[in-house]
């Protein structure tokens, strides 16, 4: 691997005890990309529209005018951001509002173990289902959800029948084996975007 290795920590702001990843992604990566690799590192299912906050400036899918922002595909990170310690913000459906910040932990990271350049490393705690509310509804659901003699409960465990997690929701839970596997997916079988995230020569 001849790629620059970025190691990141991505956080979900409002939540405790705190939903956080460590992973690694090539400085080449563009931020559509990016937006896809928190998907799978976070646990979410991609069923809302994203945005990124660098700066003063804001990337996301496309946007319909210089307003909305700046076309996330058409950026890679290395080129936004190269200083090691610095943060930026991800903002993951608009409706439920879920914040995350990201830091760059390592701006030149090397593992020689490491045998791609998109891994997840560690992690803790499952990240909320989706629709669910934002950071209330969360609480709310959650607090139903372990408690047998709650109201919602069996209505609860209804509603999330349905899941990613096999209709079974574990809040403290993190398969970081299954999140490789699926990255391992994402490598092998995504489509080609605006820009490569190959390196440069």
């Amino acid at each position: 691997m001849n790629d620059r290795l970025y190691l990141l920590k991505i956080r979900l702001l409002d939540i405790e005890p705190e939903i956080w990843r460590r992973f690694v992604v090539p400085g080449s990566i563009t931020l559509d990309r990016l937006h896809d690799v928190i998907q799978i590192v976070m646990g979410w299912e991609d069923y809302h529209l994203y945005s990124f906050t660098i700066g003063k400036k804001r990337y996301t899918e496309n946007p319909e005018s210089r307003e909305d922002g700046a076309d996330d595909g058409r950026f890679r990170l290395v080129d936004l951001i190269k200083q090691k310690g610095r943060t930026f913000d991800y903002r993951y459906d608009f409706g439920d509002c879920w914040e995350h910040e990201i830091t760059i932990e390592d701006n030149r990271y090397f593992n020689p173990e490491l045998q791609t350049t998109v891994a997840c490393i560690e992690g803790e705690r499952a990240c909320p289902p989706e629709d669910v509310g934002g950071v209330p509804g969360y609480y709310k659901y959650y607090r139903g959800l372990i408690d047998p003699e709650h109201e919602e409960h069996n209505s609860y465990k209804t509603w999330y029948g349905g899941s990613a997690w096999n209709g079974v929701f574990e809040g403290e839970a993190y398969d970081i084996e299954k999140t490789n596997c699926e990255l391992m997916k994402y490598l092998r079988w995504s489509r080609a975007r605006f820009k490569s995230w190959e390196p440069r020569r």
